[in-house]
């Protein structure tokens, strides 16, 4: 059954599907390479399931008086899963809510227990305000997709891909790149678009150089 919307690995090529900015055979997707793609997302969204219960367990086993590094390691382990979670696909509005209940359980613990260090206690403030940023970005499934430590887009796909997102995932992207990541992005996007003979994906270029470094030449 279709999920209720695509994992990471069918929004790759539904994305390639008949995309002017990829090689030809590259946009021709075929109905049993979307199965595929489709029964892998599954898989990963059933092997998720077992994690969340792996990682619900763990917070039921801390001791009222937990050491702080533990707190801290299962945080970590919280913030990898919600960062593997939100590319998957399916329903899974339920899974990130207790993601995020568990991280603020944590939180609290860990609050509690440096009350009295006000250094520690602000820099937690700001964690959480990064956090509660991180979790806006990973809404937009381009930048899901780019999260993913074993992301489906590989290097010499990004370009087209970037080129032809919605505007608002395009800008939500770019916060992941750092100066000289998107300088090569806007040279590759600029041969890219050049070479395919097409107006498809200026107005993204545009977007991205707004963000290039100064000394980018235009």
């Amino acid at each position: 059954m279709t999920p209720s919307r695509p994992g990471a690995h069918e929004r790759l090529l539904l994305r390639r599907r008949n995309n002017p900015l990829f090689d030809a055979i590259l946009r021709e997707v075929e109905p049993d390479e979307l199965a595929a793609a489709r029964h892998k997302d599954h898989a990963e969204l059933e092997d998720f399931a077992r994690e969340f219960h792996v990682l619900l367990d763990s917070a039921v086993r801390l001791r009222p008086n937990e050491e702080s590094q533990t707190l801290l390691d299962l945080k970590a382990r919280l913030d990898e899963a919600y960062t593997r979670l939100a590319s998957l696909g399916g329903d899974t509005e339920a899974f990130k809510l207790g993601l995020r209940r568990l991280t603020d359980t944590i939180i609290s613990a860990v609050r509690q227990a440096a009350a009295d260090d006000p250094h520690a206690v602000e820099e937690l403030t700001h964690e959480q305000l990064a956090r509660e940023q991180h979790y806006r970005l990973m809404e937009f499934p381009l930048v899901a997709d780019l999260m993913r430590p074993d992301s489906p887009i590989a290097a010499e796909g990004l370009a087209a891909i970037l080129f032809s997102a919605p505007r608002d995932e395009l800008e939500a992207a770019l916060w992941l790149f750092g100066p000289e990541e998107l300088a090569r992005l806007c040279r590759d996007a600029r041969a890219l678009l050049s070479g395919a003979g097409t107006d498809y994906g200026y107005e993204n270029l545009a977007l991205m150089e707004l963000h290039c470094p100064k000394s980018e030449p235009r």
